[in-house]
């Protein structure tokens, strides 16, 4: 089992990253709120780390925090929900934010996120009431501030930010409609993606 991994930032295309730890280099999924905090390519970086193994295939998933790679493993033991789907649920909405939306059954707020159908944001509901009782540290967070400008995004910016929102679940008609209603001058890639979530989810 590899825990946690500490290197320097390669590469980075959410929710993808490359990270070298000692010459070897690391590709992990991350979800969008530790990419939110990521520093710039060539920086050193620590992450808590969980290692999926199957059939045809071994993943990696990285996170800034203990508390977020736990609710993570939570979510993935909650039937029909995988490490993807786990994934898109913690890119598209703050662990406070959810943890909010299962004590109060809000099941209108769950079935926004990306692959969450109404079963699924039930089962999600039912099967996380007893599990989050150890996640007692999950506080209300204030909603960040979006940041607004003109419309005239870098192309590279736009497309970045629609191929993380699409790897996340979303279909591309949704992603570019969510994008293009943003304010998004000299926004990078990620509060671009930031904002488009919040959009969606609300």
């Amino acid at each position: 089992m590899i825990g946690r991994i500490k290197g320097t930032i390669i590469e980075k295309q959410a929710p993808l990253l490359l990270v070298d730890v000692s010459g070897v280099g690391y590709e992990l999924e991350a979800p969008m709120t530790t990419f939110y905090q990521l520093p710039e390519i060539g920086s050193e970086v620590l992450l808590h780390t969980h290692f999926v193994v199957r059939e045809d295939a071994q993943l990696l998933f990285g996170f800034f925090s203990k508390s977020e790679r736990a609710l993570f493993r939570v979510l993935i033991k909650v039937n029909g929900v995988g490490p993807k789907m786990a994934l898109a649920i913690l890119s598209g909405i703050e662990s406070a934010e959810f943890v909010r939306c299962v004590q109060d059954h809000d099941i209108n707020t769950l079935v926004k996120l990306p692959g969450v159908g109404k079963k699924t944001a039930e089962r999600l509901v039912i099967e996380m009431q007893d599990k989050l009782k150890e996640f007692s540290e999950f506080q209300m967070q204030p909603t960040l501030t979006p940041v607004t400008g003109i419309i005239r995004t870098p192309r590279v910016e736009i497309t970045d930010a629609e191929s993380a929102l699409i790897a996340l679940g979303y279909k591309p008609q949704e992603a570019a409609k969510a994008i293009a209603a943003l304010e998004t001058e000299g926004l990078k890639s990620e509060d671009i993606i930031r904002q488009a979530l919040k959009r969606m989810v609300n």
